[in-house]
């Protein structure tokens, strides 16, 4: 799934292993991934995708005068936050020690790599056979729930 404010931008949907950047998208002041080498198109995590960064994460500070901010993890699970709210931002990177980052305040540049899709995530391998990776909804208050 991609951010409200990202429709009108390319996508595709992520693939394990696949390698991301964090990038702005010039049609858009909205972050989030492009695979590394391929900037112009976004690529869509579901809810439930685990990445890992190369380096400790870093993000954009809330005010603009303080310094980034060090995350501390590397490893994060892609969630969808503010659903109730069809304005805000929704992509966000929930990180085993709890915090929650819009991928908006992330620092542009960081390299990820997909390393796991959420069960159910299902590529179709013929062609014409319809791609299931889009049509899983927001993930259940369980499953958020769930531990690592």
């Amino acid at each position: 799934m991609c951010d409200y404010s990202l429709q009108h931008v390319a996508s595709r949907p992520a693939a394990a292993g696949q390698r991301l950047v964090t990038t702005r998208f010039p049609t858009s002041m909205t972050r989030g991934f492009t695979e590394v080498g391929e900037p112009a198109v976004v690529i869509c995590l579901l809810p439930g995708t685990e990445i890992a960064f190369d380096r400790e994460v870093k993000a954009e500070p809330n005010f603009p005068l303080m310094p980034k901010r060090r995350i501390g993890e590397r490893v994060a699970r892609f969630r969808q936050v503010a659903l109730d709210n069809p304005t805000a931002h929704h992509d966000a990177l929930e990180f085993a020690n709890g915090e929650i980052v819009l991928l908006t305040r992330l620092v542009l540049g960081q390299i990820a790599t997909v390393l796991q899709l959420p069960r159910g995530a299902v590529r179709a391998t013929t062609v014409g056979e319809p791609d299931t990776m889009g049509t899983q909804g927001a993930p259940t208050a369980a499953r958020r729930e769930r531990a690592w």
